[in-house]
C-alpha cells in the first residue's frame, strides 16, 4: 500500500503560494471554507480530472486537501496509482482552521453545506432513532436498523472509510455542477 506525502501546517503555510492545492471534498463542503486558492474536484470525480492534475503535477507540487485527510491521502493513492505524485495536508482543512488559519468562504454562496462529518452524524442518528422508535412501537425486527447502522460506524472506524459518507457525497447538493466541474479543470489547466 502507497503511503503519500503529507505535509504539516507550517510547512503548508509556508508554501502556499506556491502549491497547486486540490480539495476533494463536496462542493457544499468545499464552499463552507476551503484553503485559499485550493480547487474544488470532488473525490468522486478525480478519475475525470487525472489528465489536469497530471498536467498541473508537471509544473509544480501538487497538494490535496479534504476535511480531516482522509479522503486526500485515498485522492493520493488513486493518483499514485496513476503516476501522479501529490502530499496530502495533515490534518485536513479542520487542522488548517484549528491553528488559527484561514478558510475562505465566498460569500453570498447558496451552495454552502454541512460539513460531511455532521451530515453522517445527521443520518445515522436518524436512523438510529428510528430503528429504535419503530422497534418499540411496531416491531422489534426494526431495531435492525439500528444494528445495522452501529456495524457500518464500527466498520467504518476500523477501515477509515465511510460508505453512509459515500452515499450522501452522490445528494444533489454535495454534488458540482457540471460547469462548475469543468471551469475548475479548464482553471488546473492554466496553472
Amino acid at each position: 500500500m502507497i503511503t503519500p506525502a503529507s505535509l504539516a501546517i507550517h510547512e503548508t503555510r509556508d508554501r502556499l503560494h506556491k502549491l497547486i492545492v486540490i480539495d476533494v471534498r463536496t462542493p457544499g463542503e468545499y464552499a463552507a471554507g476551503h484553503l485559499p486558492g485550493s480547487l474544488n474536484i470532488p473525490l468522486d470525480r478525480l478519475q475525470r480530472a487525472l489528465a489536469e492534475i497530471r498536467h498541473a503535477a508537471d509544473r509544480g507540487d501538487v497538494l490535496i486537501v479534504c476535511a480531516s485527510g482522509a479522503r486526500s491521502e485515498n485522492a493520493c493513492r488513486i493518483l499514485a496509482e496513476n503516476n501522479i505524485t501529490t502530499a496530502t495536508l495533515s490534518g485536513g482543512t479542520s487542522a488548517w482552521a484549528a491553528e488559527g488559519h484561514d478558510l475562505h468562504r465566498p460569500q453570498g454562496n447558496p451552495r454552502a453545506t454541512w460539513g460531511m462529518e455532521r451530515q453522517v452524524r445527521l443520518t445515522a442518528g436518524t436512523v438510529v432513532l428510528l430503528g429504535v422508535l419503530l422497534g418499540l412501537l411496531v416491531h422489534p425486527a426494526f431495531q435492525i436498523l439500528s444494528a445495522g447502522i452501529a456495524a457500518g460506524l464500527v466498520f467504518s472506524a476500523l477501515t477509515n472509510t465511510c460508505g453512509m459518507a459515500a452515499i450522501l457525497a452522490k445528494l444533489p447538493h454535495n454534488r458540482p455542477d457540471a460547469a462548475d466541474l469543468d471551469n475548475t479543470l479548464a482553471a488546473l489547466r492554466r496553472r
